[in-house]
C-alpha cells in the first residue's frame, strides 16, 4: 500500500483511514487524483492500493478493502457486502471491449481458442453474450498485456482485450473481429457498464456519504484542472505513450463518471439482470 496524504484535518478518531483500491490505468488515476493528493477538503484520509481489476474482483469477500474498483460483472456477488457508489467508476459509449484476430483470422470462433484478461470482468460477461451459440473451443485466461501478442504470434485464435488496446491493436498488425461495445449499444441502446466503485456496507451510511462526496469533488476537480493530474497519470501508466493515455481519459472518464443517472443504473440493471432498488 502507498499512504497518501490526509486530507481531513479532524482527528484520526473522529476520520479514520480507509483503504482504497483502483487500477493504475490512466482513467483511475485521473479521477482519483485530487483525494489521493489531499485537495478534496473534508475527505477521509486513505491508503491506496493500486490493483488490475481483475485483483479486486476477488477481493470481495471478508479480506477485501474498504473501496474497490470492481468489474460491473463482479457487481451481484458484491452486493451482500458492498454498496455501489454513484460515481468514479466506468460507463459509457465506444468504449467496449474488442476481439481482436491476426489478419486472415477467423470469423467463426467454434472450435477455436481464445485468450481472455479474466473470468470474472465485464468483457468476459459481454463475450459470453455475444459468442452464446458460437462452441467456442478454449478459453485461455492470459494477463492482459500477453493477449494481443498471443494472438499476433498464433499462440492463439483471437484475444478479448480492453482499455488502451482499442488504441493500439493495430500496432500488433491486428485486426477487430467485433466490437463488443458497439454489440451491446446497437442491442440494447444503452451504454456499457465496465467498472464500478463501492463500498463496504459496514462504513455505515454517514462514511459511504462521505466517500461518494469525496470522489464527486476529485472528479469535479479533474474536470476543472485536467493537467494537474499528468504527472500522477504518467507515473502509473506503465510507459504507455502520453497522447495514448490522455485518449484513454478521454474515452472512459465521461458524465457517469460524476453520476451514474437514472441512464446508467438502467444500463447496469439491464446488463446484469437484477433491481438495484
Amino acid at each position: 500500500m502507498t499512504p497518501v496524504p490526509d486530507s481531513d484535518p479532524r482527528s484520526p478518531e473522529a476520520s479514520p483511514r480507509l483503504s482504497i483500491a483502483y487500477s493504475p490505468c490512466p482513467n483511475d488515476t485521473f479521477i482519483f487524483h485530487a483525494w489521493a493528493h489531499g485537495l478534496v477538503p473534508d475527505a477521509p484520509p486513505i491508503d491506496v492500493t493500486y490493483a488490475d481489476i481483475d485483483v479486486t474482483n476477488n477481493l470481495l469477500g471478508d479480506d477485501g478493502l474498504d473501496v474497490m474498483k470492481i468489474s460491473y460483472a463482479a457487481l451481484p456477488e458484491a452486493l451482500e457486502r458492498y454498496e455501489l457508489l454513484p460515481c468514479g467508476g466506468a460507463l459509457g459509449r465506444g468504449c467496449g471491449p474488442l476481439v481482436l484476430t491476426a489478419p486472415g483470422g477467423p470469423a467463426d470462433l467454434t472450435g477455436r481458442t481464445v485468450a481472455v484478461p479474466s473470468l470474472k470482468s465485464t468483457a468476459y460477461l459481454l463475450f459470453q453474450r455475444w459468442a452464446e451459440k458460437s462452441e467456442i473451443g478454449e478459453i485461455r485466461v492470459l494477463p492482459f498485456r500477453d493477449i494481443m501478442p498471443a494472438v499476433r504470434d498464433g499462440s492463439v485464435d483471437a484475444g478479448l482485450v480492453i482499455h488502451e488496446a482499442r488504441f493500439t491493436y493495430a500496432d500488433y498488425g491486428l485486426t477487430c473481429l467485433v466490437d463488443l461495445g458497439d454489440w451491446w449499444e446497437n442491442t440494447t441502446g444503452a451504454p456499457i457498464p465496465l467498472g464500478a466503485i463501492v463500498a463496504r456496507r459496514s462504513l455505515g451510511p454517514e462514511l459511504i456519504a462521505r466517500v461518494t462526496a469525496a470522489i464527486r469533488a476529485s472528479v469535479d476537480h479533474a474536470f476543472a484542472d485536467p493537467e494537474d493530474s499528468r504527472a500522477y497519470v504518467l507515473e502509473h501508466a506503465d510507459e504507455m505513450d502520453p497522447e495514448v493515455a490522455k485518449a484513454h481519459i478521454g474515452l472512459y472518464v465521461n458524465e457517469f463518471s460524476r453520476d451514474l443517472g437514472p441512464v446508467g443504473y438502467a444500463a447496469v440493471e439491464r446488463l446484469l439482470g437484477i433491481s438495484l432498488g
